[in-house]
């Protein structure tokens, strides 16, 4: 019986853990603009990263630390700019937030 009472409770701590989105580093190119002025998902200022592979489009929210603030006046308006990002990505809502470390301008 100890030993089913143990094996229950490893399961439901497991099962606790199993939701929680951990960050992981990626590196994603796409075009970046403001998700207030251009795309309408936030109140404020934000970057945010619009990726487009064959028919799907993903989003990433870029979290406003000193990279992404840097970058901001760029597309802040209505313009767009092709990135490449890395930085660590987390689920949170349903939406991709990206913390950036590096935004690289790619050049035509």
């Amino acid at each position: 019986m100890k030993k089913l009472i143990l094996i229950l409770t490893a399961g439901v701590l497991l099962a606790g853990t199993a939701g929680v989105a951990k960050a992981e580093i990626v590196t994603v190119t796409g075009n970046m603009v403001c998700a207030k002025c251009v795309l309408h998902l936030t109140t404020e200022c934000q970057n945010a990263v619009q990726v487009t592979d064959g028919t799907n489009t993903v989003t990433y929210l870029l979290k406003m630390n000193d990279v992404s603030k840097t970058a901001h006046p760029a597309v802040c308006g209505g313009s767009s700019e092709k990135v490449t990002v890395t930085g660590k990505v987390k689920v949170q809502d349903n939406i991709e937030v990206l913390t950036p470390t590096k935004i690289d301008v790619v050049k035509p």
